[in-house]
């Protein structure tokens, strides 16, 4: 199958028809109208690339730094929530893929295996994702499991203490059902494959609550109740408070505006991530790639900037770097190519997203991302 895959879009008509219709839109879907949503993607139609000809440097270098690291490529996997409903075990394979192309995998709070499971199936850079709880003992203690699980990084999302509708997930059920009922069981069954899968692999829980039972049993319930312990007054002195639990690098995942992103450098961040949740959120909102000369130009290199949203093409991840990101996140990209393909699927949206990220190089006529990144803003034309 992988080979059927020559791009994000291929993966997304495949997991679309592999998998149960709660679960794909819950990860297709944004919030209201999904105007931000498709501008994630539309809004890097704004810049073109500098074409160079009669230059192409052979053996072109794709590695470049990001969040202490030297990384083989300038983009990573964000977290994203319940991979392991898209295929059995997701985030083990994910973190396998992220491995093998040595690039960081971030897990979500929201995941199906546990960051204990992820460090055992794989020894690459392993960066952990928070939702801070009303109940800070137990944000103290998934703070603890990161620690003890070598995560060298840590995200805070803040931009979720207030959940959007999102009218696709309204309509399937998708966190108002607690439990299989008949009509859930009949939409599931019309993806046969899936079902055997799930069967073998066991009841899918959140794997972060295995010693909280009154969480209750299984993803749904879990998942209902543990949205339900997000802090809504959630705060910036909340942001220092992280900061002083956590010693490893602290990302503030969410920002969208230049003043916020200094905010968050005041209070001890050491990158932000541009992102507006996939577009899932606030529905209007400006898309990420508009935004991130905003905060560049705020921060004054205070911190680092990363951003998300709207990337399908190695074109796309270009622009990004070259506006002045340090790296870029993925998230329904590489969730496709797992929900499409596993393991496999996953391998091989990285391996096409580096192909595409080489082939625009050589014909900009650059050696390197540490080339763009120094040629920077010259190599685009506003549009």
């Amino acid at each position: 199958m992988p080979a059927r895959i020559i791009n994000v879009e291929d993966a997304r008509r495949l997991a679309k028809r592999r998998i149960p219709k709660i679960f794909f839109d819950y990860i297709d879907g944004g919030a209201f109208a999904e105007r931000t949503l498709r501008a994630n993607s539309e809004d890097f139609g704004r810049w073109s690339l500098e074409q160079r000809v009669l230059r192409t440097a052979p053996n072109r270098n794709l590695a470049t730094t990001y969040l202490g690291r030297r990384n083989a490529l300038p983009f990573m996997l964000g977290p994203v929530g319940f991979l392991g409903l898209y295929a059995a075990n997701g985030e083990l394979k994910t973190a396998r893929a992220a491995a093998a192309a040595d690039i960081p995998i971030c897990l979500s709070t929201f995941s199906i295996n546990s960051i204990t499971d992820l460090r055992a199936a794989s020894q690459g850079d392993l960066h952990f994702q928070l939702y801070v709880l009303r109940d800070r003992e137990l944000a103290r203690e998934f703070i603890a499991g990161a620690v003890a699980a070598r995560a060298s990084t840590l995200y805070v999302t803040v931009d979720t203490t207030i959940t959007s509708v999102r009218e696709r997930d309204v309509r399937n059920g998708f966190r108002a059902l607690q439990h299989l009922t008949p009509g859930l069981l009949a939409r599931l069954a019309m993806r046969p494959f899936w079902c055997l899968e799930m069967l073998r692999s066991g009841m899918p829980s959140v794997g972060i609550l295995k010693d909280h039972p009154e969480f209750g049993l299984g993803a749904l319930a879990q998942a209902t109740n543990l949205s339900r312990g997000i802090d809504p007054d959630l705060s910036w002195h909340d942001i220092a408070w992280l900061r002083e639990q956590w010693s490893g690098r602290l990302v503030v995942k969410g920002v969208l505006s230049g003043e916020d992103a200094v905010r968050a450098c005041e209070c001890g961040a050491d990158a932000v991530v541009i992102s507006n949740h996939g577009g899932r959120q606030l529905d209007g909102a400006a898309s990420t790639i508009s935004i991130l000369p905003e905060v560049l130009d705020a921060v004054a290199g205070r911190c680092e900037v990363l951003i998300d949203g709207g990337f399908r093409r190695g074109t796309d991840i270009v622009k990004a770097i070259a506006l002045g990101a340090s790296g870029v996140l993925l998230g329904r990209a590489y969730t496709y190519g797992l929900a499409a393909a596993g393991e496999a699927g996953v391998t091989r949206i990285i391996e096409l997203l580096r192909d595409e990220v080489d082939i625009t190089l050589a014909l900009m006529g650059l050696a390197s991302i540490d080339e763009l990144k120094a040629r920077g803003t010259s190599v685009l034309r506003a549009v």
